[in-house]
């Protein structure tokens, strides 16, 4: 029997140095196989060999939320605003991120996502909204992670305002760092009441988006963190 072929989609792995292991959410694979793809987690390394072969099999990447993004790569200094930080997947996702645009594979950005995308893009982060950009909109909310904390409005004009419409969107959020000035080649796609902007895509690619939000946490009861998943394996 004729099976219909799911998408590949590959996950930058999670890093626990206390316990110097790789892991993984599940809802972001989860979310994945719900909207119809296979997730798989991908090894955590710099190889340019391995690199080309992974990009190659998978059909899309999604990258993952985890430690700060090192200030280096958006030429920053780190007054000691930042937590702790993943040299070795800075060094993965840039060469990760050039490969997956220079086939035009599908890029999906969660949370550390959109930060790593317009750093490696050539914008600018906030190393620690309440620090250097205090606001009343709570960007850093306790758990239940799946609930949802403040808005976002999607702006007019983009790929995320036509998937799920005008209106205001109730998100989770759990960040201290944000974009700060958007990369060349960026376009924002969503705003908090602050300002922040919340996600973001590459017009001229076939699907590089990235949220600052958590879809991995709410797909189960969030319709749109779901339209989100169905948009980016569809992509794929």
């Amino acid at each position: 029997m004729e099976t219909k072929k799911r998408p590949i989609i590959g996950l930058v792995p999670l890093m626990d140095y206390q316990k110097d292991s790789y892991w993984m959410l599940p809802g972001y694979m989860q979310g994945i196989e719900t909207a119809g793809g296979t997730p798989v987690m991908l090894p955590l390394t710099a190889d340019e060999g391995v690199l080309a072969q992974l990009a190659d099999t998978c059909d899309g990447f999604l990258f993952t939320g985890g430690q700060d993004v090192g200030p280096a790569l958006y030429g920053g200094a780190d007054p000691g605003l930042c937590a702790e930080q993943s040299p070795e997947r800075d060094a993965m996702e840039q060469r990760l991120l050039a490969l997956a645009r220079s086939q035009d594979k599908p890029v999906l950005g969660i949370c550390r996502g959109i930060q790593f995308l317009n750093a490696a893009l050539g914008g600018t982060l906030w190393q620690d909204l309440p620090a250097q950009c205090p606001s009343s909109v709570n960007h850093r909310q306790p758990a239940p992670y799946d609930q949802p904390i403040h808005t976002v409005q999607p702006l007019p004009g983009t790929p995320l305002a036509a998937l799920l419409g005008a209106e205001p969107l109730a998100v989770n959020s759990c960040h201290h760092q944000a974009v700060r000035d958007l990369a060349p080649g960026l376009a924002p796609m969503a705003a908090a009441p602050d300002g922040i902007i919340e996600a973001v895509y590459e017009p001229g690619k076939r699907f590089v988006w990235a949220v600052q939000w958590h879809p991995e946490f709410s797909y189960k009861g969030n319709q749109d963190s779901r339209k989100i998943f169905a948009a980016f394996v569809g992509a794929c």
